[in-house]
């Protein structure tokens, strides 16, 4: 086929839904990572909450984001994607508005009522639900929207605009915080704007995609039913625990790493701009990196990405400059990609016959957990560390720690359970 014939092939290969359906996607990621970018020195400096506070209600804040996603497909499916994805852009518009307005007058009532501790939690639990709606949406927009002949480009795409939303995210929030000085609360109402505009593009402009035929979870209801049926799968449950670690080590980049930087480091360091290195390196280096590791196997790739990415906060604990932190987002984006595409193989590997849509729904169970432990446990270390011991740096050796001892649980629990082989072996014979 020539170059001109895949041109049109894509051309005509995409319904509009596809293309509506993934730019709101690339806004909503903008949203959510300057968001993101500045929420843990927002909590800290602009609110002056303790390390230990920030941590946890970011911790729950992730873990809600990365949970709900298995019950917000269900959702999904049963009210359609264009109901469902207007109603998460409206909610989350909602949810970062009020999050830029605590320090406005008209919130000082609420605020002197409610207690800052309990009302920021609430706002941040509002944000969170919208995600869990839109992921489903947008990935099931992608299946029903694209010709079987250029699904896998519509998917290259996909993770393509969400990476270019990551990086755009941080980079637009310190735009607005730093060269516009509008401040660290525009930030979450130019994150507003973004998700708001969204809504009305999906309104004026999405289609609902044609349904394929493959059997949806009936209700909510079921949706819990299935997951028990999941939980009680104790060699799946264990593997998710066991690399969750690999979160608790990745998430420090959005929590202990900024008020590392400006609490330790350089009160004036531009940490949410830093923060667009890993989606960028991902971007730089993801073709690359599939190509080198082509013919590792998945479970040894998703170890290697794990120690990769754990050793990557070393080089903070050696060196804890702006530039150290600078080189460990570079190598815990390297890790990042080396195991990413492999972890859905394996956790296809692990589901029993006719059950892989199922289990692979609870693939964001690993990201929410490891957000629950991170938040916290970074708060913990940088009080524990820096407040008290006045040797901040090296809690990136415990942070290192964790990663590694997932490593090692990860090639027992293949050493003991070997998951694929008697599927390979079954096929075979």
């Amino acid at each position: 086929m020539s170059f001109a014939d895949r041109l049109n092939e894509i051309r005509v290969g995409f319904a509009r839904a596809f293309w509506v359906a993934n730019v709101t996607e690339l806004f909503e990621r903008l949203a959510y990572y300057g968001a993101s970018a500045v929420l843990a020195i927002y909590l800290t400096e602009q609110l002056h909450f303790s390390k230990e506070l920030a941590g946890w209600m970011i911790g729950i804040f992730g873990f809600v984001v990365w949970f709900l996603p298995v019950l917000g497909g269900t959702l999904a499916d049963r009210f359609g994607f264009r109901r469902a994805l207007m109603f998460a852009y409206l909610v989350m518009t909602v949810g970062y508005f009020l999050l830029g307005s605590l320090s406005a007058p008209w919130m000082r009532s609420v605020r002197a009522a409610a207690g800052d501790k309990w009302l920021v939690f609430g706002i941040l639990m509002i944000p969170a639900l919208g995600p869990a709606v839109v992921k489903p949406c947008v990935a099931g927009t992608t299946a029903r929207a694209s010709a079987e002949n250029v699904r896998s480009i519509g998917y290259s795409i996909y993770y393509t605009l969400v990476n270019i939303g990551g990086t755009l995210g941080p980079v637009v929030a310190w735009l607005v915080r730093k060269r516009l000085g509008w401040g660290m609360e525009n930030v979450f109402r130019v994150s507003a704007l973004s998700v708001f505009l969204m809504f009305l593009v999906t309104l004026i402009f999405f289609q609902e995609p044609v349904r394929s035929d493959e059997k949806k979870v009936a209700s909510v209801a079921d949706a819990l039913r299935n997951m028990f049926v999941v939980l009680g799968n104790f060699r799946f449950v264990l593997f998710l625990v066991i690399f969750s670690s690999f979160y608790v080590v990745f998430w420090q980049e959005f929590i202990s790493a900024p008020m590392f930087l400006r609490g330790y480091v350089d009160p004036n360091a531009n940490a949410d701009l830093l923060l667009s290195i890993d989606a960028l390196t991902v971007i730089c280096f993801q073709i690359l990196v599939s190509y080198l590791t082509r013919k590792i196997p998945a479970f040894p790739a998703m170890t290697l990405g794990l120690l990769i990415s754990s050793l990557s906060w070393l080089i903070l604990a050696i060196y804890p400059r702006t530039l150290g932190l600078v080189a460990a987002l570079i190598v815990l984006a390297l890790g990042e990609i080396t195991q990413s595409a492999r972890y859905y193989e394996y956790i296809s590997r692990l589901a029993p016959s006719g059950q892989q849509g199922l289990y692979m729904g609870y693939a964001f169970l690993p990201i929410a957990l490891g957000y629950f432990v991170a938040g916290p446990l970074g708060g913990y270390l940088l009080h524990e560390f820096g407040d008290v011991l006045h040797r901040p740096q090296q809690m990136w050796w415990v942070i290192t720690g964790v990663g590694i001892l997932g490593a090692i649980l990860m090639v027992i629990y293949d050493r003991i359970f070997k998951p694929g082989k008697d599927q390979v072996a079954g096929a075979k014979g």
